[in-house]
């Protein structure tokens, strides 16, 4: 691998770039984005230049995707019309099936995979960029592909997963967890006011962290990936009408609740 193109140079498709070069990548990386944008990834060395789509496609050895989910999904069908034959396309996109089906839709057999980091702060734009920001996360792609040496190689844990396996993940571990951040911060803004507020302590602090996040991005998220939040939403409501039944005789949901954080900061520290 020689050439990358990154199309949409902001937190993700900026710390891939960095995570490349901090992996040892000697080659060149170029950027598709506003111009805004490649002015502040040439300044923080991100990119080396900018490109267009069609250019990147020609040329690229590999074609990475981190625009929000729509944007992705508009690009693929122009990249089929333009890829060279030496270029891979994959993606950064928090869900799969609706990206990896018009993969198979438009781009050449063999010249894609789907991709999808498990990482991220509550920062966005390319001046958030960190090559670290990989290191000791999941990232999963949806086939074993020669990209999988270079995820490793910046520190992250591939995990190979089929589109819809993954979308099914996701909308218990990723999603639904911001539904509840967001619907919990809700609860609590329109129950309390004023100084009733400030009577927390740091389990709101910590539950409410992901209530901060762009709705602009979760929009395509939910709506791509909507009958499996559903069912995640729905098993959810279940439970907690199940605790509110039972207040008081909860021992058995905090005891699986308190074995999987076990689980969780285990595998976080033996990785």
């Amino acid at each position: 691998m020689e050439r990358v193109a990154i199309c949409g140079v902001g937190l993700m498709g900026g710390s891939f770039a960095l995570g490349l070069r901090r992996a040892g990548f000697k080659g060149s990386i170029v950027g598709v984005s506003s111009e805004r944008t490649i002015a502040e990834a040439v300044e923080l060395g991100v990119v080396e230049r900018g490109v267009t789509l069609e250019e990147a496609a020609a040329t690229a050895d590999l074609v990475y995707l981190a625009q929000p989910i729509f944007k992705i999904l508009e690009a693929i069908p122009a990249l089929g019309k333009m890829l060279g034959p030496q270029a891979t396309v994959t993606d950064a996109g928090s869900t799969k099936g609706q990206i990896v089906a018009a993969m198979r839709a438009h781009l050449p057999a063999g010249q894609f995979v789907g991709g999808h980091p498990m990482a991220g702060t509550e920062s966005r734009g390319v001046r958030g960029a960190d090559g670290g920001l990989f290191r000791g996360r999941t990232y999963v792609l949806t086939a074993e592909h020669w990209l999988r040496g270079w995820v490793e190689k910046m520190g992250a844990r591939v995990v190979i997963l089929g589109a819809e396996e993954h979308d099914r993940a996701v909308a218990y571990t990723s999603h639904l967890t911001q539904l509840v951040a967001t619907a919990l911060a809700g609860t609590v803004t329109q129950a309390l006011r004023g100084e009733e507020i400030q009577v927390s302590g740091p389990g709101l602090i910590d539950t409410t962290r992901l209530a901060q996040s762009s709705y602009d991005v979760w929009r395509d998220i939910l709506v791509t990936n909507r009958e499996e939040v559903d069912g995640a939403l729905g098993a959810m409501i279940a439970r907690l009408e199940g605790m509110r039944a039972s207040l008081g005789e909860n021992e058995r949901e905090f005891a699986e609740g308190a074995e999987l954080r076990r689980r969780l900061v285990r595998s976080v520290t033996l990785g």
